[in-house]
């Protein structure tokens, strides 16, 4: 088990010196405030996240679909151009039978 590059043996040193520190009585009181803690960052961090992700979604949804219409557009522009060389290859190209 690592969590934050501490491995259990060092977990457990840090526990026994909390222990020595604070004492029996306080440390299930530091242990609360610390979950505490730790849950309002991370509910901190998914409402950043949320936001981050809407704001950087329309934006990204526009880029997509003007990128997709320009893309088409060109994609047509190609066919037209390829299609009028088709139609003039084989009436210039043929090869004559005699």
């Amino acid at each position: 088990m690592n969590v934050f590059g501490i491995g259990l043996p060092e977990m457990a040193v840090i526990a026994a010196i909390a222990l020595v520190v604070f004492g029996p009585k306080r440390l299930p009181e530091l242990g609360r405030t610390l979950g505490r803690t730790l849950r309002s960052f991370q509910s901190a961090s998914q409402d950043f996240e949320k936001e981050f992700r809407g704001a950087i979604s329309p934006s990204l949804d526009a880029s997509i679909e003007q990128s997709v219409a320009s893309g088409v557009a060109a994609a047509d522009g190609d066919r037209v151009a390829s299609g009028s060389q088709l139609d003039a290859s084989p009436a210039s190209g043929s090869p004559s039978g005699s």
